[in-house]
């Protein structure tokens, strides 16, 4: 009912033409009784206008979101995000593919195993003409979730090929990251990794400089949540089905930023 006094007052002071809003306002606070009164005479305009309100200030905010996306898209379009790919990167297909796709990723979080999907589709999809580059973002409330990046990168420094094995076995059976580090060690001896090797490398400066490199790119690029891509320098913030990246890369071709 506080609410509700609130937003008819709101409406009255705002639709108000033949009284000034500041004599408006002194009215209602001399006499706060008008609203209610005049709510327990009209109970269903009143709701019915404060309903019809909130509605247009819905759907301008929506209006408002969707120029604003579509602003964004359009200046990413024109100024790329340029992640940083290092010397040593390890790629998942055509390392000298037209299409680069970046992740910035969370090995416990849900919408990453969407993700992974994904990633699997498009590179099926683009067979030679893509390569995939996984970036971390474990996020604070995901307690798995810096171990399994921390095993991820002590793998690859032994095996980037042993590293995507080990990344696809973890999304795969992500449920497994309850049973915490016994479940990424499991993975790491089925891969036959040199596990006195992984021991001293998994909590490694080298490995936890290269995860707060990431953390702090991703940072910088406004993600906050997992997943996060970059497609050919196109943000792209939450984990969107594989159309919607099959989208971004023909416009790509039709401005001419990208040839297949």
């Amino acid at each position: 009912m506080k609410r509700m006094l609130v937003l008819a007052a709101a409406l009255v002071v705002a639709t108000a033409c033949t009284t000034s809003k500041e004599d408006l306002k002194k009215m209602l606070k001399d006499n706060p009784d008008i609203i209610t009164e005049a709510i327990e005479a009209n109970p269903t305009k009143f709701i019915d206008a404060l309903n019809n309100a909130v509605k247009i200030a819905q759907e301008g905010e929506g209006k408002r979101r969707e120029e604003d996306e579509k602003k964004a898209l359009e200046e990413s379009f024109n100024k790329p995000l340029e992640p940083q790919l290092r010397a040593d990167e390890s790629y998942r297909g055509n390392k000298d593919a037209p299409i680069t796709l970046v992740e910035y990723s969370d090995f416990e979080c849900p919408f990453c195993s969407r993700g992974f999907s994904t990633v699997m589709e498009l590179m099926q999809k683009y067979d030679g003409k893509i390569r995939f580059v996984y970036k971390h973002l474990p996020l604070s409330f995901h307690p798995q979730a810096m171990p399994a990046s921390q095993y991820y990168e002590a793998i690859r420094l032994q095996s980037p090929e042993k590293a995507w094995e080990f990344h696809d076995r973890v999304y795969k059976d992500q449920r497994k990251l309850q049973n915490g580090e016994a479940f990424l060690k499991s993975i790491a001896k089925d891969l036959k990794v040199d596990m006195n090797r992984l021991a001293k490398d998994v909590k490694s400066e080298q490995v936890q400089k290269r995860i707060d490199e990431d953390m702090a790119e991703a940072a910088k690029y406004g993600f906050q949540g997992t997943p996060g891509f970059l497609l050919n320098g196109i943000p792209v913030k939450g984990a969107y089905p594989t159309a919607h990246f099959e989208g971004l890369i023909e416009e790509l071709k039709k401005r001419g930023k990208l040839s297949l």
